[in-house]
């Protein structure tokens, strides 16, 4: 994914110029957490002259504060905020709206895939005896979610691959839109899971456990973890979702459905990187109605908490409101301040697998912090720090790249040569098989190059953050981003 290009950078459009423009062309909205709320532009059958919207219609059409994009629940349609003032003035001059188009090859063909490994698939509790079932239950460590969860959540098991397949339907018409494989590897004593999405990873849009939803539901705990939706909705009855990414990052796509929520606790996993996100993804949702469950000891993850017996209500109720007031005590700080001592390893931020002397001297990569890196011309700053970057974003740490020195092609190129190992120069058939891998990272390049103007790259990155989570920026190099004019002044 590449971010708008300065020529046409996204014009940003601000909450009071949208809620202008609604109140100018005399459409009904309500103001939501993350969205307005305006009844749909896209719901009228295919009459010639759409009814004017009411105040009376249902409200499923949702604006993105921050963005001003716009999907629609009922039916669908999405796009940007010129997308919706473009089908406002087809409304106006009573032009019947286009209809949308059949879905991309890619995507149906993502969806005859998911099909067809759906049907393959098998309901857990029909495996073929007892014991089987059992071995497949104790490897995913799932033994105490019972069948009637199973059944709710419609998990299958695809035994060919030893993998479960979480189903992701569609919550207008439940037809199945893709799907999610996860299998254990074991690494020594450790077990890992791996996960395969279809469609690909950046288009797998999926709140797993959302047609489960009732439109009553005002209460709602957002996991990172499907296997830990399973279990809390088992133990506590809570209407509970899993994010598609985990704690990676919360897609501003999910937002409208998450709008009819008054309370929503994050309890995204265990560690300090969950809870980092479940910071983050509160600030996107609205701090007045979030909670979070602060992992610790006796609050690890749902499934694990369910697994040693602990109690899910009470460890809910004890969640902690997001939003904090501008001055605390120190009883307030009490907890967190428990948890960096305990986990000074994690504290001090996410270790380089493949530069441990890095990691004895800067610890690990923090957020909120700068490091900058010094070096005289083609002393190799780009091919470290390219390295450097991959090795974090290979742990799942979202990273924007901004190269003005080097184009995007050729800093593509480098690093997917350090990712592959090899040179694939030599060896083009074995291009696309690393390619489809590279293409899973959670990288995004922003289209600069050359001497640019600091606000429109600051308004880049501050637009990537939002839409992508980044928790990482790489600015190669600061000189070629300030222009040369500027070295005689304080930079």
């Amino acid at each position: 994914d590449v971010l708008p290009s300065p020529e046409g950078p996204v014009p940003s459009v601000s909450i009071t110029e949208i809620r202008q423009y609604l109140r100018a062309q005399g459409i009904p909205f309500h103001d939501g957490y993350s969205c307005l709320h305006t009844p749909s532009l896209f719901t009228d059958g295919r009459q010639d002259q759409p009814p004017p919207l009411s105040a009376s219609a249902p409200y499923t059409l949702f604006i993105d504060k921050m963005t001003g994009s716009f999907l629609c629940t009922a039916t669908l349609a999405e796009g940007t905020w010129q997308d919706f003032q473009a089908n406002v003035e087809l409304r106006h001059r009573g032009i019947p709206r286009p209809s949308s188009g059949e879905p991309e090859e890619d995507t149906r063909r993502a969806r005859e895939d998911a099909r067809c490994i759906w049907d393959r698939a098998l309901p857990l509790w029909e495996l073929l005896d007892e014991d089987e079932t059992n071995k497949t239950k104790a490897m995913f460590g799932i033994s105490l979610v019972t069948d009637a969860t199973l059944k709710r959540f419609g998990v299958r098991y695809l035994r060919t691959a030893k993998s479960l397949v979480f189903p992701w339907f569609s919550p207008r018409d439940a037809t199945l839109k893709g799907l999610k494989l996860v299998r254990v590897e074991k690494k020594g004593d450790a077990i890992a899971y791996v996960e395969e999405t279809l469609p690909r990873f950046d288009s797998y849009r999926n709140l797993f456990g959302l047609p489960l939803i009732g439109r009553r539901d005002t209460e709602l705990v957002l996991t990172g973890w499907e296997l830990d939706a399973l279990a809390l909705h088992q133990a506590t009855g809570v209407a509970s979702l899993a994010l598609p990414r985990g704690s990676t990052c919360l897609p501003p796509a999910l937002l409208p459905y998450l709008e009819q929520f008054k309370r929503i606790t994050l309890w995204l996993g265990e560690d300090l990187r969950s809870w980092e996100a479940a910071k983050l993804f509160a600030r996107k949702l609205s701090l007045k109605r979030c909670s979070l469950v602060r992992p610790g000891d006796l609050q690890p993850r749902p499934l694990e908490a369910l697994n040693q017996g602990l109690n899910l209500t009470k460890i809910l109720r004890a969640a902690l409101p997001a939003s904090h007031k501008s001055i605390v005590s120190f009883r307030q700080l009490r907890e967190e301040v428990f948890g960096e001592l305990v986990n000074t390893e994690q504290v001090a931020g996410i270790k380089w697998a493949r530069f441990p002397e890095l990691n004895k001297l800067l610890k690990g990569h923090r957020r909120g912090e700068l490091t900058i890196f010094t070096g005289p011309t083609g002393s190799g700053k780009t091919t470290f720090i390219s390295e450097y970057a991959l090795d974090l974003c290979m742990q799942g740490v979202c990273t924007l790249w901004g190269s003005f020195e080097i184009n995007n092609v050729r800093l593509a190129k480098i690093m997917l040569t350090q990712f592959a190992a090899q040179r694939l120069e030599d060896q083009l058939e074995l291009y696309d098989e690393w390619a489809d891998r590279f293409e899973d990272l959670p990288l995004y390049f922003m289209t600069f190059h050359g001497q640019q103007n600091i606000k429109t790259v600051i308004d880049t990155m501050q637009h990537a953050v939002y839409m992508y989570d980044i928790t990482h920026v790489v600015v190669d190099n600061l000189q070629f981003m300030m222009g040369h004019e500027h070295l005689s002044v304080d930079r």
